[in-house]
């Protein structure tokens, strides 16, 4: 019956996540299907165009850092520049995070425009008077004071367009991930001026370690007035998206890493989503700021450009005040399930300074909590493995008369107080605890590249080793499909002998078919996170365990 709990509950998982993919349309796509007669609208609205003409000849990263003159900035946790043309942050690489295991390199995620994976941000002010010359991509911005961007000192820059009119930039960061950014105009001329704030990041193209996995979102990514917004890049490319929202922040998600703007605060400002040969995210403020003669205008947003470390973004998102900044990790509709589950897995790392003691740890905890109904579940099992001879004698008694058969397994039942549908209560928290673990897996970089014992050095990632080339000692490798583990195989073998303490099918065919299930359980959840199989099997183990000891305290009545 364990056995049948376990299928069941991998089988129901995987329909609940398919089946919510399917028939269950996200909120946001509801809004915005509502939305569209509105967005059509606000895309003929009187703000200014961000469209530019450009043509650019792809070089390599290395050449278009030395193309132009930078600022450096570096701090705790990032280190990279900005090119003083077109006032853009486009070079910014990981300290912490390497490119895999075996390759040391650090992770770069922003590069500049004529690269060809160039990813890259742009601010500013933007106006709809023909007559006067504002920065763009071209112009090339001085330094002013300062000119390394540090955790202690900001970097100011400066451009003037010979009428009279000087754009200004001071450039702040945090110890992480935080970049703060004021503009100011300042009009020395006897004219008035309207000016328009906005940001904007742009990606060339699809990035090529694209997960591309239905229970991830990679890709534009927003949360303007109380909905979340989450947009493929292909479909960006089919068509444009824009909304205009009182609040809220915009970006670019990768599985790990998000580069994200949020506007200024009490500012109406339009989002648009689109692609016109790069992918281009941006906001732009949809009243402008009068800029009076002999004055000075100005605003101020924050970029944060960095990995998705639970902790910090959530510091981000309460000291910052950043309504819902925590969904740019991918949590899922489980939501209130899948973050406390993170939490608890930290909790545990914090205490054995090892993620897979934690998984381990957390997986006593959630056989405690549901002690009581497995408890009473596993009565009932055993207490139906008791009765099995009797069960058998009343089969071959009624075996030709079904009716006659069930009243009579009915009437056994109930004389001895078993429910032959106790066995699927475990299976509703299964399912619920299964993709949760699984999720945060997936999705959270404290897990990746965290290591367990021996030759797991990866919680995130399958067990590496396969029986087919005895786990390494023979010197070749086998293909992806039979890459079957240690931990695999240990938990095959621990289904196995839960499904021995289980009562056998009554069915001579259900019993042949049964027996191969630990084996096909292990083929199938092979490729699955190392880190979750070591959940599986402990939690067998764990399940074998009070199966035991409930089976020798459990007795029958009198069988007739």
């Amino acid at each position: 019956m364990e056995t049948k709990n376990v299928i069941a509950a991998i089988a129901l998982s995987s329909a609940v996540i398919v089946l919510y993919s399917l028939f269950f349309v996200p909120e946001q796509q509801i809004s915005k299907q509502n939305l569209a007669e509105k967005n059509k609208k606000e895309q003929n609205s009187d703000t200014p165009s961000l469209d530019e003409k450009e043509t650019l000849i792809k070089i390599s990263r290395e050449d278009a850092l030395k193309e132009n003159k930078r600022i450096q900035f570096e701090n705790q946790s990032i280190v990279g520049s900005i090119s003083l043309k077109g006032a853009a942050i486009d070079d910014l690489t990981f300290k912490d995070y390497k490119v895999s295991l075996e390759n040391q390199k650090k992770i770069t995620l922003l590069s500049p425009r004529n690269v060809e994976d160039g990813y890259f941000i742009e601010s500013g002010f933007v106006t709809t008077d023909k007559n006067i010359d504002i920065p763009n991509t071209n112009s090339i911005w001085s330094v002013v004071g300062n000119n390394k961007l540090t955790e202690q000192s900001p970097v100011k820059l400066s451009w003037s367009n010979n009428q009279g009119i000087t754009f200004e930039k001071e450039i702040s960061l945090d110890d992480k991930f935080l970049f703060t950014v004021k503009q100011r105009v300042t009009n020395s001329t006897e004219k008035k001026y309207d000016f328009y704030s906005y940001g904007q990041i742009i990606r060339n193209k699809i990035p090529d370690n694209l997960q591309n996995f239905f229970i991830l979102h990679e890709g534009p990514i927003s949360y303007l007035d109380d909905e979340l917004i989450e947009e493929d890049y292909d479909d960006i490319q089919d068509k444009k998206f824009s909304k205009t929202a009182q609040k809220g922040w915009l970006g670019i998600s990768d599985k790990y890493f998000i580069a994200s703007i949020i506007p200024p605060k009490n500012r109406e400002f339009k989002t648009t989503f689109d692609y016109k040969n790069k992918f281009r995210i941006n906001f732009i403020t949809t009243d402008p700021q009068e800029l009076n003669q002999n004055s000075f205008i100005e605003d101020k947003f924050q970029l944060i450009v960095g990995a998705k470390r639970v902790r910090v973004i959530d510091d981000y998102t309460e000291s910052l005040k950043i309504e819902k900044f925590d969904l740019v990790i991918d949590w899922g509709f489980l939501y209130w399930l899948t973050k406390p589950m993170w939490y608890a897995l930290d909790y545990f790392f914090k205490m054995f300074g090892n993620y897979g003691l934690a998984i381990i740890a957390v997986t006593v905890c959630i056989r405690l909590a549901v002690f009581p109904l497995a408890n009473y579940s596993f009565k009932s099992m055993a207490k139906m493995k008791a009765l099995q001879p009797e069960m058998v004698r009343l089969k071959e008694l009624h075996k030709d008369d079904k009716m006659k058969l069930q009243q009579a397994m009915m009437a056994l039942y109930k004389k001895e107080g078993v429910n032959p549908m106790s066995g699927c209560l475990p299976i509703i928290p299964q399912i619920f605890i299964f993709f949760s673990l699984y999720k945060v897996l997936f999705v959270t970089i404290e897990m990746r590249q965290m290591p367990f014992f021996g030759w797991i050095q990866d919680l995130s990632e399958r067990d590496p080793t396969s029986i087919f080339n005895l786990f390494g000692l023979l010197p070749y490798d086998v293909p992806s499909f039979l890459v079957i583990g240690v931990w695999p195989i240990a938990m095959g073998i621990s289904m196995w002998i839960q499904q021995k303490l289980n009562p056998a099918p009554t069915d001579a065919m259900q019993a042949k078919i049964f027996m191969f299930f630990p084996l096909f359980l292990t083929v199938i959840l092979a490729p699955f996170p190392s880190g979750l199989v070591i959940y599986w099997t402990v939690n067998n183990i764990l399940t074998m365990a009070q199966q035991v000891v409930i089976m020798k305290r459990t007795t029958v009545k009198t069988v007739t």
